[in-house]
């Protein structure tokens, strides 16, 4: 205790600066949360904190863990989420977006590669020199030949060299750090690391994944157990809003690539539960989401942790769909020095509906008040047996439960997703859409980024983005590997008058039909290019 660098927190109120002894604040119990006595003077039943039975300590717990919930000390009700986990190897095989009629285009991409000494890129998955399980389950997953992205990082992560790859959305960036990585661990021979939970030991991962969103790092953790099917490697997922007991001892079961958000990642580091000593690669998914304002603070913390190896001695891989310059300068503190700069189209422009032009664009000028009409204009007359596998993006969580109640009400099969629903609602909406059982999903920044759902044929910004890089990311949920989609976006002059500017700017370059609204809009806001760098997402949370 002498010892130890950290500051001594008070047992009663968790400050630092002070003792329980000296604590200002009145005594709290920590077992009913009451004041005026000790734990031990409680006369509530002692319940285990990891299954919230009566009559026993978590630490002699041995019941099996399930979704419960509790009423909190201010009499609001919480879940305690234990996620169903259950996903079989056929299961698993099915996960792939099937490439769609315009895949062959995927070859006129233009890719470049920064830096000095890049490997070159390979054609086929068999010349990449992958090991024959790894090469086995790539079949088995339906993947061909690699997309752009994956044909040239593959061979740079092999190599062992640090890298930032941008890709349009929809393009295969999830296996393009995944195949290599899980390919090193095989190669090394890396064995379980499973610890005996009564030890307390830290159990210490190879590769560690940081993603911004929760659906997110579920999507690539069941890409990681698809990928690694076979060969004893482990991959475990932690989240917000879910189980710590559960993720704690799914971590202890062995854990060779732990998917994780910031801030239950960072929960776990500090303490205690796992360890960054054996960390050979990190990986930011949506690195430029992670390099923003708000996850910024965590991720420097995590790479601060003393037992985390530095930049040059671990591997340090970025992916985006979007790479702002200042998200680029602020990379650089992350990175070895010799790291490569993938690109894959242009960054910002050619990533609007893929480089080949997959997605049709379409934009109403609306006022605020006529946005419901415009909608039910799109959306009637369709028997809702024909509907269109439909995200419709709105800017806040009220907006979402409000539009989909509406759509609802009028036989449309629909669902929601956003951060005030629980984290099983959360899966369950999502997992509800993408299984067709509902057609329309009214969505918040939540599901804009990563999220593989495939057939998804219309995006509708129903509320328009802060920012072009979360238009960019929002309209990639359609048009996956080579599909053809829609992208439907609602602008009102009124407020959305800052996203005009840059807006115009990256549908111009891209070559696409340029409104002239958005350009009058534009040019009042003085063509300043805006809406690039600010976080994006309305009133939701993103961990």
């Amino acid at each position: 205790m002498e010892d130890c660098p950290e500051p001594a927190k008070c047992g009663n109120c968790r400050e630092e600066g002070h003792m329980t002894s000296e604590c200002p604040l009145p005594e709290m119990c920590r077992r009913c949360k009451q004041e005026g006595h000790k734990v031990s003077e409680c006369t509530q039943p002692m319940r285990c904190g990891r299954c919230g039975e009566e009559g026993h300590m978590g630490r002699e717990c041995t019941n099996e863990l399930t979704t419960r919930s509790f009423t909190d000390a201010e009499g609001n009700t919480k879940e305690i989420y234990v996620p169903r986990e259950n996903d079989t190897a056929d299961e698993l095989f099915k996960l792939s977006i099937s490439s769609g009629i315009n895949f062959g285009k995927y070859a006129e991409i233009p890719v470049k590669v920064t830096g000095d000494n890049a490997p070159a890129k390979v054609t086929t998955f068999a010349a990449a020199g992958l090991k024959p399980l790894l090469l086995e389950n790539i079949k088995k997953s339906d993947y061909k030949v690699p997309t752009p992205v994956q044909g040239s990082a593959i061979p740079i992560i092999k190599a062992k060299r640090d890298l930032m790859a941008c890709a349009q959305t929809g393009s295969g960036k999830s296996a393009a750090f995944l195949v290599p990585v899980i390919d090193r661990l095989l190669s090394e021979n890396t064995a379980s690391n499973a610890v005996d939970p009564m030890t307390r030991e830290p159990v210490k991962p190879e590769v560690v994944v940081i993603t911004p969103t929760r659906e997110l790092a579920r999507q690539i953790h069941r890409q990681a157990k698809k990928f690694a099917q076979g060969s004893g490697l482990r991959a475990v997922v932690a989240y917000g809003e879910t189980s710590v007991y559960h993720q704690i001892e799914e971590c202890r079961k062995g854990c060779n690539i732990l998917v994780a958000t910031p801030g239950r990642l960072l929960h776990f580091a500090e303490g205690n539960v796992i360890s960054f000593a054996n960390i050979k690669v990190l990986v930011l998914d949506e690195a430029d989401k992670m390099l923003e304002e708000g996850f910024m603070d965590n991720v420097q913390k995590m790479v601060t942790i003393s037992d985390m190896p530095p930049a040059g001695t671990r591997q340090t891989l970025m992916f985006s769909a979007t790479f702002s310059d200042d998200v680029q300068v602020s990379a650089q503190e992350f990175l070895d020095p010799s790291y490569l700069f993938l690109t894959v189209g242009t960054i910002g422009v050619g990533m609007v509906g893929g480089i080949c032009g997959d997605i049709e664009l379409i934009f109403h000028e609306v006022e605020s008040t006529e946005k419901r009409e415009k909608l039910d204009s799109i959306l009637e007359g369709v028997e809702p047996d024909k509907l269109e596998k439909t995200i419709i993006f709105v800017g806040k969580k009220t907006s979402a439960d409000y539009l989909s109640a509406y759509l609802s009400g009028e036989n449309m099969s629909t669902t929601s997703i956003h951060g005030d629903r629980t984290q099983r609602q959360r899966e369950e909406a999502l997992s509800d859409f993408t299984e067709g059982k509902y057609k329309i999903l009214v969505a918040t920044a939540v599901a804009a980024r990563g999220l593989d759902i495939p057939e998804v044929q219309h995006v509708i910004n129903y509320d328009m983005p802060d920012t072009c890089d979360e238009y960019i990311h929002r309209i990639g949920r359609t048009a996956r590997v080579g599909n053809l989609g829609k992208a439907t976006s609602f602008f009102c002059s009124e407020t959305d008058f800052k996203l005009a500017p840059g807006l115009v700017k990256v549908l111009m370059a891209a070559g696409r039909d340029v409104p002239d609204y958005l350009v009058a809009a534009a040019e009042a806001e003085g063509g300043s290019g805006g809406g690039g760098g600010e976080v994006a997402g309305g009133d939701d949370e993103w961990a």
